[in-house]
């Protein structure tokens, strides 16, 4: 059985939540990309804007100018990397740069031009759910009628439908259900509950659970980041097949795909 694959997060930001401004520096972030390909990461997904609560969009050329330079120098080591990026000339960049795969958060909705991009590259693209009447900021709840999965679904079959008509090819689209994005601790819940009926649907699944502030409030102390939890739910996320877990310590989630492996392969 293959195994659930792990990636690791490099944020080369200013503010992002847990880690912002450790990993400005190229030569810095190229360190801990090798370090959490040491861990076990399988995908370094390198971002350069950070879409935490109160942030704000950082202009276009800043972005690509702190993603390329570390995805050419990641690439020239052999290693897989993803962008993690709103914008089409983003995207594009990196792809000339030699990136591997696209994720768009905002599911290609935030620039007209990303899922073309997309196409026209044959990159894999994952498509998150995020309702919001603007991108940038991450924080609030969307109103989900009432039914978050539903809606989920509803929300995410219309992006596959735009990404296909865009000439994405089908196996090359992953759906992610977007925890944390304009959702409530129990939507959140509801959405990790319902993981199977995403995975059942067809399309390679990515979960960015980690250090999300619902399971950092399983616990009345934030030591360590909810990272102990994150690594619980890539093991259940794991053993019920999802692709890959997007997480900030690869050590921990891999141990626990790998335990979800072999108990997979118990059967």
């Amino acid at each position: 059985m293959q195994r659930t694959l792990v990636m690791g997060i490099l944020n080369v930001t200013k503010d992002s939540f847990s880690d912002g401004g450790r990993y400005l520096d190229p030569s810095i972030a190229i360190q801990h990309a090798e370090a959490m390909v040491d861990r076990g990461a399988d995908i370094i997904d390198i971002g350069g804007e950070s879409t935490r609560p109160g942030a704000v969009r950082v202009q276009e050329n800043k972005e690509r100018e702190r993603v390329v330079p570390v995805i050419e120098a990641l690439t020239q080591r052999g290693l897989i990397t993803s962008v993690d990026t709103m914008r089409a000339s983003v995207a594009a960049a990196a792809a000339e740069a030699g990136v591997s795969m696209l994720n768009d958060v905002s599911g290609g909705l935030a620039d007209p031009e990303m899922l073309s991009v997309a196409a026209d590259t044959g990159l894999p693209i994952c498509l998150m759910h995020w309702k919001a009447d603007r991108f940038g900021d991450a924080a609030g709840a969307a109103d989900h009628g009432g039914d978050v999965v539903a809606d989920v679904h509803r929300h995410l079959d219309a992006r596959v439908e735009a990404a296909l008509e865009a000439g994405v090819k089908s196996e090359n689209i992953i759906l992610d259900p977007g925890l944390g994005f304009a959702k409530t601790a129990q939507d959140n819940w509801a959405l990790l509950h319902a993981l199977p009926s995403f995975i059942q649907r067809g399309h390679r699944v990515l979960l960015g659970a980690s250090r999300k502030r619902f399971l950092a409030a399983l616990r009345s102390s934030d030591e360590g980041w909810a990272d102990t939890a994150t690594a619980a739910v890539s093991a259940i996320a794991a053993q019920q097949g999802v692709w890959c877990v997007r997480v900030h310590d690869v050590a921990g989630s891999r141990d626990a795909v790998n335990v979800a492996q072999r108990w997979n392969e118990g059967a």
